[in-house]
């Protein structure tokens, strides 16, 4: 396997963001849980699953919420709310000119290392609303917020392998256990022939990308 990049800065946090709703709860939690375990244990941070379900179980209101859980090094658990963002139908989408770096181990993880990822967004133009990145070789990784699906023309949903460096997102992993979309390395030349661009995000969902406009 090739090796990664994965130095830790001293105040990272992890982060796990979900939509609580309701009557509903969270939608695919244990898949957060498991997401944040492993990053833990990979990045030496202290979890205590216990604290972290004492937290999430505190979590009440009557309208649904975006909710930001971080971790820190010592195990301790914050988490913030803020109403959830109206869901789109549709984005349109651009291409950054930064790229991002295959072997930087930290594109695993969900850090609040997001210094490019919040400089791109703040930078959106006007009527567009996702940034995607490629790496050094001019792979599709992912976009700010979002991770990638690709409907090709023979009808297979395809996804940025991590090794092209990515977030593994909780929506993306959950159409990967349920078997509808698989890992690919993936360029630009398939966006542009993918039938279909989605984006996913925990609690957004999915996003049709107005992809005529790349």
């Amino acid at each position: 396997m090739e090796s990664t990049v994965c130095t830790v800065p001293a105040g990272t946090r992890l982060i796990e963001t979900f939509g609580y709703r309701p009557g509903q709860g969270i939608a695919r939690l244990n898949l957060h849980l498991e997401r944040l375990a492993r990053s833990a244990r990979a990045l030496g941070f202290m979890f205590d699953p216990a604290k972290v379900a004492e937290a999430i179980d505190a979590l009440s209101g009557e309208v649904a919420l975006r909710c930001r859980l971080t971790l820190g090094a010592d195990g301790d658990v914050e988490i913030t709310t803020a109403a959830l963002p109206a869901l789109a139908d549709q984005w349109t989408v651009r291409i950054a000119s930064e790229r991002l770096r295959s072997d930087d181990g930290l594109l695993r993880h969900k850090t609040t290392r997001r210094e490019m990822y919040d400089r791109w967004r703040s930078a959106l133009p006007d009527g567009v609303q996702e940034w995607l990145f490629l790496n050094e070789r001019g792979e599709l990784c992912e976009g700010t917020i979002t991770n990638v699906v690709l409907t090709m023309p023979d009808g297979v949903r395809l996804t940025p392998a991590l090794s092209s460096g990515c977030l593994p997102g909780v929506y993306r992993q959950s159409l990967l256990d349920a078997g509808v979309v698989q890992e690919a390395i993936l360029t630009v030349d398939d966006l542009g022939s993918a039938k279909d661009i989605v984006l996913t995000n925990a609690s957004r969902g999915e996003i049709h990308v107005n992809w005529g406009e790349l």
